[in-house]
């Protein structure tokens, strides 16, 4: 048996650092209710989401990671995207970014005429922002951590 060698793993990036402020619980409402729990997973490079919300009538139950696309160890990407799978069968993906204490997330690319936007309170506890949607269609949101 030979010996191999595996490059050492880059350390996590600064923008995905920074997304450690949605680490913990969190109650949601506005045009969607429910909960949802963000964790790391080991080594720090995904973050990933349980969500359970109640949509208009319609039991939304999912789980997202969240990360840099980092194809069999070549350079990671420069986004941080993110698929959501959930309970009907659907997969959705997004693409964050954090400016300060602004979140947007693009629905598919950034960029993108559909996309949440929202700013953390100064202590943190809660995330106030808007789903907006192509066509003036949206609602609003509020996350506050339990």
């Amino acid at each position: 048996m030979t010996d191999v060698e595996y490059p050492t793993a880059p350390a996590p990036s600064t923008a995905m650092q920074a997304l450690d402020r949605l680490i913990g619980t969190w109650t949601v409402t506005g045009g969607a209710e429910g909960e949802v729990r963000y964790e790391w997973m080991p080594g720090r490079f995904f973050l990933l989401q349980h969500v359970r919300l109640d949509q208009g009538g319609h039991e939304v139950t999912g789980m997202e990671v969240i990360g840099h696309l980092r194809p069999f160890a070549e350079p990671a990407g420069e986004d941080i995207v993110s698929r959501f799978y959930d309970s009907a069968g659907n997969t959705l993906d997004y693409t964050y970014e954090l400016d300060g204490d602004t979140l947007t997330i693009w629905a598919g690319p950034a960029g993108s005429p559909a996309y949440f936007r929202g700013t953390f309170t100064a202590d943190g506890t809660s995330l106030d922002g808007e789903w907006t949607y192509p066509g003036g269609g949206g609602y609003a949101s509020t996350m506050t951590r339990v």
